[in-house]
């Protein structure tokens, strides 16, 4: 018998509402947040998102989904593997 799908399946969706609402699924943890950024540990890497007047609105970790509202400017996933010194950087001045 032949196991069709042998890894779990990673789910991950970022829904952008006119660049003042996101819901993000696919979420494991939230590292760090405030007004200006959002650091998040996702089903695809950590995922920063930058922005102005930014709140959380909702977060379910059972689920895995968060809302964020506020201006967004940026949205950047940050994967070690991929970026080298740059992921480095990050992680280096948020865990110092």
């Amino acid at each position: 018998m032949m196991d069709t799908n042998p890894k779990k399946q990673i789910r991950h969706d970022v829904v952008m509402i006119n660049r003042k609402k996101l819901d993000i699924t696919g979420v494991l943890k939230v590292e760090s947040f405030d007004h200006e950024e959002f650091l998040l540990q996702t089903e695809a890497g950590f995922l920063t998102i930058k922005g102005k007047n930014l709140h959380m609105k909702n977060l379910s970790l059972e689920t895995g989904q968060v809302s964020i509202e506020g201006i967004v400017f940026a949205m950047e996933y940050i994967d070690e593997a991929y970026q080298g010194e740059k992921a480095k950087g990050l992680f280096g001045r948020i865990f110092k």
